[in-house]
């Protein structure tokens, strides 16, 4: 199965592509997709809205796991990163994937054990668990760990429904 994660915002949104099979985990791709806060809101959503299509038809992925949005004192800034995010749910939906939603800090407990976990400790969690991947931007990094997550749920699911099954 290919997954996609992606860890979205309006500057920079990380993506990272694996494969899952069963337990095991390989690093495909990932990269970030950058804004200039000098452009028109419109034109970013756009330039967003075209690299994350462009990811989805270069790796068809399976399904899509999107980190789920915290809210900022500054009430604009929340705002915009909604947008975003809108444009991340719109773009994995009209590509057809399952999108499934994990929580911040789910997430960096499912991949560090600790739901406190900062940005640093998710980038050495991530190497050590997709080997090869590279030196990873900090978005790069946060959008792997949650397709890592949303590997291991799947993974845990499928067990569970064929435990039932055999019961």
């Amino acid at each position: 199965m290919i997954v996609l994660g992606l860890d979205p915002g309006l500057q920079a949104t990380g993506w990272g592509v694996i494969a899952a099979d069963g337990n095991r985990l390989t690093h495909i791709a990932n990269g970030t997709v950058r804004s200039r806060a000098a452009d028109p809101l419109a034109v970013r959503l756009v330039q967003l809205h075209d690299a994350l299509a462009a990811v989805i038809a270069a790796h068809a992925p399976a399904s899509a796991a999107v980190e789920e949005t915290f809210v900022n004192t500054n009430p604009q800034s929340t705002l915009k990163l909604g947008q975003a995010r809108g444009v991340v749910l719109l773009v994995a939906a009209r590509a057809g994937l399952p999108v499934a939603e994990y929580a911040a800090r789910f997430v960096k407990k499912a991949v560090v054990g600790t739901g406190a976990a900062d940005k640093g400790q998710i980038a050495a969690m991530v190497a050590r668990l997709l080997p090869g991947c590279g030196p990873l931007a900090p978005d790069a990094a946060d959008a792997l760990a949650v397709a890592i997550t949303h590997a291991h749920m799947a993974t845990a699911a499928r067990t569970l429904a064929a435990a039932r099954v055999r019961a």
